[in-house]
């Protein structure tokens, strides 16, 4: 069974950073494709950030695009989403999830959306304040 773990959440000022970890277990990093998708309160559950580890793609929404950086550490089955510059539109639960065997590219995760996925971590929360 795979599970996906989040942490380093937490409050930030408008302009600060946090980075995001996902622990992962269960999963093959091998022809994978992760994700870090967000939830704000009465909206749907949206991409952030995609990586597709066949063609070494990434995606980002226009809406953290040169802010937001995803990472992974295969060696300890980690992936990261580094967020700087943080708005309080950025507040939301953030969560991971990543498919093996993918081999699309990162584009397609973030057209698809989370229909692509079907495991999801707790999710973290994210809140920045003006």
């Amino acid at each position: 069974e795979v599970q996906f773990v989040e942490s380093g959440g937490g409050l930030v000022l408008s302009g600060g950073s946090l980075r995001l970890s996902c622990s992962i277990s269960g999963f093959t990093f091998d022809d994978y494709g992760i994700g870090w998708f967000r939830q704000a309160p009465g909206k749907e559950r949206e991409a952030v950030s995609c990586f597709s580890s066949v063609d070494g793609s990434t995606y980002y929404a226009d809406s953290v695009n040169g802010r937001f950086t995803i990472s992974s550490d295969v060696a300890n089955n980690t992936v990261y989403l580094q967020m700087n510059s943080l708005k309080p539109e950025d507040t939301a639960v953030y969560y991971c999830t990543g498919l093996y065997p993918y081999y699309g590219n990162a584009i397609a995760c973030g057209i698809v959306g989370e229909r692509l996925f079907d495991s999801w971590g707790q999710g973290t929360q994210v809140t920045v304040s003006s």
